[in-house]
């Protein structure tokens, strides 16, 4: 390999710690045969990595054959359930994890980062007005729980009596819990609305009712090819400083990288941006190890061409440093 610069400390630093977990799988005793890794990792759980996943799983298979991956989504609860009774090697969550979670032995890292978005139909007869206003937090607020009701309220126009058709999930997710997080010290079960299960039941909702109004991580919100929003769906903006106009260093909604520019530099709010997490139980070894490495390092090449954000140097090299020591 060409190196057309010095070599960092930093990144001299990152390659000792996967040196170091690889030799370590090779001792924990992954199955392996002629120095090739063998095995299947199963993976389940949140939506909003499963894409990220994908890709992630079909990469390491093509450069390790004999690893096999079987990954199912289904909400970050069924992926942090899942583990926690042994039925996977991994789940994906993207929320915190809780205290009770880590009494039971759930063991972390984060891998990327993502965000939800408020979505609205791109039939809704309104969607110019609220587009040019935004909305601000404390309103979405008051749509999810109840005290907002018509399109009207929303927009400061009291002539219009629509009344907003609000949507959620069914499933225990990382979506709904950290929408919840942002409109104030809520959990998933205290948003009312309609309920639906997945990202993908969810975005279908929304496109298919032109008074709805819906959440969705951001690789569901927006088409993986044009990277514009998904048909019949557009991104309510939110009002950040509340002065009743979207300007211009808030209008960064028009593209996918537009928005993962925002997320990355900070000026979308978090949450609901938010990390998202591998689960294991307890701290993992063999393959299951040495994946995670991978994911951390030569991994982080496909963030960018998925739709995600990358994780700065420094945190990546902590969650390292704790897939190295095993710390809780």
């Amino acid at each position: 390999m060409k190196q057309t610069r010095p070599i960092n400390p930093s990144c001299l630093a990152i390659l000792a710690l996967v040196i170091s977990l690889i030799l370590s799988a090779c001792s924990s005793g992954a199955a392996q045969s002629a120095g090739e890794l063998k095995g299947t990792l199963t993976i389940s759980g949140a939506w909003a990595l499963y894409p990220m996943m994908v890709r992630w799983g079909e990469e390491f298979h093509a450069q390790h054959p004999g690893v096999q991956f079987d990954i199912s989504a289904g909400g970050a609860g069924k992926g942090m359930a899942d583990v926690l009774g042994g039925a996977v090697d991994i789940g994906m969550v993207s929320r915190e994890i809780y205290p009770e979670e880590k009494d039971q032995g759930a063991w972390w890292v984060a891998v990327t980062m993502d965000a939800v978005v408020p979505t609205l139909s791109s039939a809704n007869p309104h969607l110019a007005r609220i587009q040019a206003q935004g909305i601000p937090r404390e309103t979405f607020e008051a749509i999810w729980m109840g005290e907002i009701k018509t399109w009207g309220e929303v927009i400061g126009d009291p002539s219009i009596a629509d009344e907003i058709h609000v949507y959620t999930r069914s499933d225990a997710c990382g979506a709904a819990a950290t929408w919840a997080a942002y409109l104030g010290a809520y959990k998933q079960e205290d948003l009312q609305g309609v309920a639906v299960y997945g990202d993908p039941g969810l975005a279908t909702a929304v496109t298919e009712d032109a008074l709805a109004i819906g959440y969705n991580n951001l690789n569901f919100a927006y088409d993986a090819d044009t990277d514009h929003p998904v048909d019949k769906i557009q991104i309510a903006p939110i009002d950040l400083n509340e002065n009743g106009q979207v300007d211009e260093d808030e209008n960064f909604y028009a593209t996918k990288p537009d928005l993962t520019a925002a997320i990355a530099s900070g000026r979308y709010p978090a949450p609901p941006a938010r990390d998202l997490h591998l689960v294991t139980l307890g701290a993992p070894d063999g393959l299951t190890e040495t994946f995670i490495a991978w994911v951390l390092t030569d991994g982080q090449a496909f963030v960018g061409e998925v739709g995600y954000i990358q994780l700065g140097q420094e945190q990546l090299r902590a969650q390292l440093e704790k897939l190295n020591t095993g710390e809780e």
